[in-house]
């Protein structure tokens, strides 16, 4: 994936929090004209009123619940979380000039209106003209918008999606082995396309998939909460699986024994008393190696493979929730900047874990209700380590 840009962080003053934001009101406020130093801060209301298309909440009879379920529907995101959003970024979004950053009427817009214009435009895979005029403003503001977003989540948010520890690692593997049996796993991989039309002077068969589409390929390692622990992306759709996961950092790693490296777990209800090392689990379109169990390309006689399968589908469910919560990801992109497009990928997917960290859940009514590649085939890999033959045995016996 390629390097993210590094924002600069300016030294704060200690004040209190509400301190801080209204200071940084004034600030974007005092290079503006006079006519324009108004703060939108009624934007969700006036959100409301121009979608008001009739809502009927799922639980909850209170008018609370009601406006809370309103808000998840449209930005998929707790009112809570979405606060807890606008404070990572609202430093880059007030600390940069905001020209331009004028609705009709002739107010500012907040970091709170931004956020959301970002958020909806993401969400919904809207074309920026519509969400633009949801929110009132022109499409280049949305433009702006969104990417200053982009940018700033791409830095402020990165903790949200990095490799656990030790203390961390424990938890997963233990949830792997209570939910779905396998002891000592540590995730589940599985990719998925991101597709795009391109100008003609861009189109190559380099990003020309299988299935002739033009697209992006995102590989993703799952736990068995759906929660993102590694991603890559930014390679064209051409690639397959085994190579896009050769051409990972993830990979590298793992080659020079430097991850999925923890405690040994010993079987002891096997005769063999065999140790399983760390492992993660992938599809028959991966190789089988040391550290990555496929299932059996022939009728395995355990029923192996129908364990691996639900096993692995944390990993599944997972790109069904992202494409459905984030629909930019899943409609055709039309004509997106490839530099660019890493970008927002990797932000949804750290959106995807921050609903999940801070405690909103992920709704099952938004994930996609097909599969998060429908209509791809997949391409099996002929690679088998010896090493990884074994464990697979291993596994097969004692999960029988």
């Amino acid at each position: 994936m390629a390097p993210v840009k590094k924002l600069k962080k300016k030294k704060k003053k200690k004040k209190s929090k509400k301190g801080a934001i209204v200071a940084e009101r004034e600030k974007c406020s005092s290079s503006l004209p006079p006519e324009a130093k108004a703060v939108d801060s009624d934007w969700w209301q006036s959100f409301c009123n121009k979608n008001s298309t009739p809502f009927i909440p799922s639980s909850g009879p209170s008018l609370h619940d009601e406006e809370e379920e309103r808000f998840k529907h449209f930005f998929r995101v707790s009112k809570k979380t979405f606060d807890y959003i606008c404070s990572l970024v609202r430093e880059d979004l007030v600390s940069r000039p905001p020209l331009g950053l004028i609705n009709i009427e002739g107010r500012l817009l907040t970091v709170e209106k931004q956020v959301a214009i970002a958020m909806r435009r993401l969400a919904s895979g809207e074309s920026q003209v519509s969400v633009g005029e949801a929110f009132g403003v022109g499409q280049s503001t949305v433009s702006q918008v969104t990417w200053r977003f982009i940018e700033s989540m791409e830095v402020r948010a990165c903790h949200h999606l990095s490799w656990p520890g030790p203390t961390e690692m424990e938890e997963i593997k233990a949830g792997f082995e209570a939910n779905l049996g396998f002891p000592n796993c540590c995730g589940a991989i599985d990719a998925t396309h991101i597709t795009m039309t391109l100008p003609a002077i861009e189109t190559s068969d380099d990003w020309c998939d299988s299935e002739r589409n033009y697209s992006m390929l995102l590989q993703v390692i799952v736990d068995h909460n759906l929660r993102f622990l590694d991603i890559v992306t930014g390679w064209p759709g051409s690639m397959n699986l085994s190579l896009i996961l050769k051409c990972s950092g993830f990979f590298k790693l793992c080659e020079s024994g430097e991850r999925l490296v923890g405690p040994e777990r010993v079987l002891t209800i096997l005769p063999s008393r065999a140790r399983v090392r760390e492992y993660i689990l992938g599809s028959g379109a991966y190789p089988l190696l040391p550290w990555l169990i496929t299932p059996y390309e022939e009728r395995d006689s355990f029923g192996f493979n129908a364990k691996h399968q639900e096993a692995r589908r944390v990993a599944e469910r997972a790109l069904l929730q992202l494409k459905g919560s984030w629909r930019i990801l899943h409609k055709v992109m039309w004509r997106p900047d490839k530099h660019k497009l890493p970008s927002i990928i990797l932000v949804c997917c750290l959106l995807h874990n921050i609903m999940i960290d801070g405690g909103d859940g992920l709704k099952e009514g938004v994930a996609l209700s097909d599969h998060h590649d429908l209509g791809y085939k997949e391409e099996l890999s002929q690679v088998v380590d010896p090493q990884g033959q074994a464990l697979r045995d291993d596994l097969s016996k004692y999960l029988s």
